[in-house]
């Protein structure tokens, strides 16, 4: 059972460690980052589900080629040849997940990929970015009436609400968004938070975050601003890969984990009820007390009744009602005012 939602309702954040190509093209290391991962808080670990053919063609024409960035000088064909996580290893991956027991996700490029995550048992889809304009492939995955979650980098409007309206025709309303900006890594500035508020009125479902800047200062703001999912790029610091540059170490994963929960629990409210600690603490506020010996009929002065600590006196807020009133009794210095020492 996939169990984002059951994060998402009961007010937690969903942790997912995309993989991506950072197993560095060795089985080995996809299971020992699963491994890693679910150690490190991981909800779900996600891999990416296509072949370089089905991605794109081997064309070495300029349309192909990357220029600046990360990548630069790559031919998107070659990219993908290098980066791709092999089909035959993901039901493996799947299993080392439920053992784990951590949720398994996977990117599909394309309907074959699909139909190959079907025969696996995948519980669950997301949509890249860069497919967020792919309508028929959304709509084809939604079709297989499971969870989308749906990254939204460079997405307008009108094409994020293309994208949760291809789902809802497929008649599949489970559908959460990820505000994401597609640079790698991104930059804070361009990150634009404030929207995963907009999103969530604007297309009434939930929102998250796919994070690509660095560290874990946009995951946790992005939870304090209510992303209710957190994906973030995970590697372990041995291996280089073609996304090693801006992924996480497992370390670095686990603190982000620590830093949103706390972030989060940070953030509640709006509630005005007293902690344990605060109930404790109240009998050291200020009320009214004698800083002076004061006499059967004396009048209270400035001189005479001071606002101190603790709060074993009248409130505060009656000083300018005590001040010119005499004294019923006599009342030692140090002493708590009470009403009943009080003439009228």
């Amino acid at each position: 059972m996939f169990r984002v939602y059951d994060k998402i309702n009961s007010d937690k954040v969903y942790f997912i460690a995309e993989m991506s190509a950072n197993h560095g093209g060795k089985i080995e290391n996809a299971l020992e980052i699963v491994r890693e991962a679910a150690k490190a808080g991981a909800d779900c670990v996600k891999i990416q589900t296509y072949t370089a053919d089905t991605i794109t063609i081997d064309c070495k024409n300029d349309y192909f080629k990357i220029k600046g960035g990360l990548w630069d000088g790559y031919y998107l064909h070659d990219l993908y040849n290098d980066a791709y996580t092999p089909w035959e290893w993901q039901a493996r991956i799947k299993e080392e997940c439920e053992k784990c027991g951590v949720d398994f996700l996977s990117t599909p490029f394309d309907n074959t990929a699909v139909d190959f995550l079907e025969s696996i048992g995948c519980e669950a889809y997301k949509i890249a970015s860069f497919e967020l304009v792919d309508v028929p492939l959304i709509e084809y995955a939604a079709s297989k009436g499971k969870p989308m979650i749906i990254s939204t980098g460079m997405g307008s409007v009108e094409e994020i609400q293309d994208a949760v309206d291809a789902c809802g025709r497929m008649g599949n309303n489970q559908v959460i968004l990820l505000k994401c900006t597609s640079e790698y890594p991104a930059v804070w500035k361009d990150m634009h938070l404030k929207n995963i508020h907009d999103m969530q009125k604007r297309f009434g479902v939930p929102v998250g975050l796919s994070d690509h800047s660095a560290g874990s200062l946009g995951a946790v703001v992005g939870a304090t601003l209510g992303a209710c999912v957190i994906e973030k790029h995970i590697k372990m610091s041995s291996v280089e890969s073609a996304d090693s540059d801006f992924s996480m170490t497992i370390e670095e994963f686990a603190q982000m984990v620590e830093d949103v929960n706390n972030a989060k629990a940070i953030a509640q409210g709006p509630d005005y009820s007293l902690t344990d600690g605060e109930k404790a603490s109240l009998k050291f506020r200020r009320s009214l007390f004698a800083v002076k010996d004061i006499k059967s009929g004396e009048a209270f002065t400035a001189e005479n009744v001071r606002s101190i600590r603790p709060s074993s006196g009248i409130s505060c807020k009656y000083y300018k009602d005590i001040i010119g009133k005499k004294a019923k009794t006599d009342i030692p210095f140090g002493t708590p005012l009470d009403f009943e020492m009080i003439s009228e």
